[in-house]
């Protein structure tokens, strides 16, 4: 196994060399932000520009300059934003501040669920990518959806295993698997849902290119840990697609087959117990 297929990630025109990337939302504390980041070493920080900007009140730059220390490069979002208008606008202004054409495309159509607005999203999209971004959305698993983003020119996808901040897993595992299967080669990232290592680990294992976590590292009890901890498991789940994982039977199958064996042993068992 050659090892820059385990931990290089390439989207768009770029490559990194981890296939995790990490949320800056509602931690503790910036140090344990800051520990959290240096600790995952993620491909990627994403930064919701809107909600920082509509909270900074005077405070916005010590945010920027704890982000600058962790020396990531920075995915902005639009969450937050309900409206396309709202997406492209903040999107033109991510760009402006991060001097990046990099956007995690979050266009919002539920309050409850914090579900993705399927044409909102389209047309968030579709404008974003005419205006030379390169757009990263998040959306649901759902085949048609995805290939339309792909259609207006979206060359990456970022679907959720469940409703953000949830951490329940993969609640549709056979939709998941079967996008997977659709577009082998368009990297996908699984966004939201994911709570635990395990989970990232077995949605790496089914041959998804990366996973972005945040509710599930920073409200863990030791968030620097938590980041840890998933690092190693994107890196396992990988390992283990790579290493082509076992096909699952219905029956046991003996490990050590009476058939097909070189020679057998013939064993005096009194001998063996001093009879």
């Amino acid at each position: 196994m050659r090892e820059h297929q385990v931990d290089r990630l390439t989207l768009y025109d770029r490559t990194f060399t981890s296939r995790l990337l990490l949320g800056t939302a509602r931690y503790g504390s910036p140090r344990q932000l800051l520990d959290a980041s240096l600790a995952a070493e993620p491909a990627l920080l994403t930064v919701s520009l809107r909600r920082q900007l509509a909270g900074a009140s005077g405070s916005g730059q010590p945010f920027w300059d704890l982000l600058s220390q962790t020396n990531r490069p920075i995915l902005p979002n639009t969450a937050g934003c309900f409206t396309a208008r709202d997406a492209i606008t903040t999107a033109c202004m991510a760009r402006e501040l991060f001097n990046t054409s990099l956007i995690k495309l979050e266009v919002i159509g539920d309050d409850a669920n914090l579900q993705p607005d399927p044409f909102g999203l389209l047309e968030a999209a579709t404008e974003l990518v005419k205006l030379g971004f390169q757009v990263l959305p998040y959306c649901t698993e759902d085949w048609v959806v995805c290939k339309r983003l792909l259609d207006v020119g979206c060359q990456v996808l970022m679907p959720w295993a469940a409703p953000i901040g949830t951490g329940q897993g993969p609640r549709n595992p056979n939709a998941m698997r079967e996008l997977r299967k659709r577009v082998p080669n368009v990297p996908l990232i699984v966004d939201a849902g994911i709570g635990l290592p395990s989970h990232a680990c077995q949605v790496m294992e089914w041959g998804f290119d990366a996973v972005l976590v945040n509710t599930g590292v920073s409200r863990a009890n030791d968030p620097v840990a938590m980041a840890r901890a998933f690092a190693g498991a994107v890196t396992a789940g990988r390992r283990a697609f790579l290493g082509g994982p076992m096909i699952v039977q219905e029956l046991a199958v003996p490990s050590t087959p009476e058939l097909g064996r070189p020679f057998s042993i013939d064993l005096d068992v009194s001998s063996l117990c001093g009879s």
